[in-house]
């Protein structure tokens, strides 16, 4: 072998040596970015500041594990100093407002909770704010609707005039009762409003507990009406008229928060969220993209859930529909 072929076997064997190096300066370099892209603010970060976490809660409520979980980080987070609690939901089901109440209350063991109520927070939405310490209302806020339901359509009629008929064999004569395909009897319809009252008689109570009121000397209020805001603080259903400032400044002067934290958003994420959903919806709003982010979601694109269906009791508020 001539010294000019070693010389270029040396060559390349440098080239490849660099190449690898250079290679792995890459990766090192993209490991950082996704470390930065990946920053949340829910973490304290080699920073540490601390922060009042903002809770939305919206929509129909049902028992959502991402959000129990997440609240339960919450109350386990040392540099969150407060939390906001924003409710802007007509209800849903009961005993997903019983869940997120318990969760709510173990995390007010914790951590100074203030509930600030959006345009409605009638139902279960104001059973959760049942689970602060604190309620702050808009003076036009929607709120109330203390109360349990339970509904189905009955299409016995229908059923009848197109002539189909519905043939059932069950165990007991209160199984799968009440049902839309046969006529409510007596029996059917004493058991469901046991049930009804079962889960009003906790709904009432919880109220009477938390807000230290005769539920029977406010007006309407045993017979399920809503109220704005105005007249629930004149009834003591909620503690203060405004927004999200004043419910900082309840964090600040009543539990002594560090006055100026910065207000940082928490949002459940789903364990099925793949690295491509998170990766993008953080890229989006790392760069300012509203607009992707809207589509993307803080969830990714596994976030995107279908229609809920409200089964079983359900505390909801809604306004009748005009034609």
């Amino acid at each position: 072998m001539t010294l000019e072929t070693e010389t270029v076997l040396d060559r390349r064997r440098l080239r490849r040596k660099l190449g690898f190096w250079r290679t792995g300066a890459l990766v090192a370099l993209a490991l950082a970015v996704g470390a930065y892209l990946f920053t949340d603010e829910q973490k304290p970060g080699i920073t540490g500041k601390h922060q009042i976490a903002r809770v939305a809660i919206e929509g129909m409520i049902t028992e959502d594990r991402d959000q129990l979980r997440m609240l339960k980080k919450i109350a386990e987070a040392k540099h969150v100093d407060g939390v906001i609690l924003y409710v802007n939901s007509p209800g849903g089901t009961t005993a997903g407002g019983e869940a997120l109440y318990l969760a709510l209350r173990d995390l007010a063991a914790k951590k100074p909770l203030v509930a600030q109520f959006g345009t409605v927070a009638a139902s279960a939405g104001y059973i959760l704010g049942l689970g602060a310490d604190h309620i702050v209302a808009r003076g036009n806020t929607i709120t109330g609707s203390i109360g349990v339901l339970m509904q189905w359509p009955e299409f016995v009629d229908l059923l009848e005039k197109v002539g189909v008929k519905v043939n059932e064999v069950k165990s007991g004569p209160l199984k799968a009762a009440p049902s839309p395909f046969m006529p409510m009897d007596d029996a059917a319809r004493k058991v469901t409003e046991e049930m009804i009252q079962d889960g009003y008689k906790w709904f009432i109570s919880l109220v009477e507990t938390r807000r230290g009121i005769d539920t029977k000397a406010v007006a309407g209020l045993t017979d399920g009406r809503v109220f704005s805001g105005r007249q629930a603080l004149a009834s003591k259903l909620v503690d203060e008229i405004g927004g999200e400032a004043e419910a900082v400044r309840w964090l600040e002067e009543k539990r002594n928060v560090t006055k100026d934290l910065k207000v940082v958003d928490w949002k459940p994420k789903s364990d099925h969220s793949s690295w491509f959903d998170l990766s993008m919806s953080s890229l989006a709003e790392r760069v300012g993209s509203g607009f992707a982010a809207g589509l993307i979601g803080r969830d990714g694109l596994s976030g995107l859930k279908p229609g809920l269906g409200l089964d079983g009791l359900v505390s909801v508020w809604h306004p009748q529909k005009t034609q």
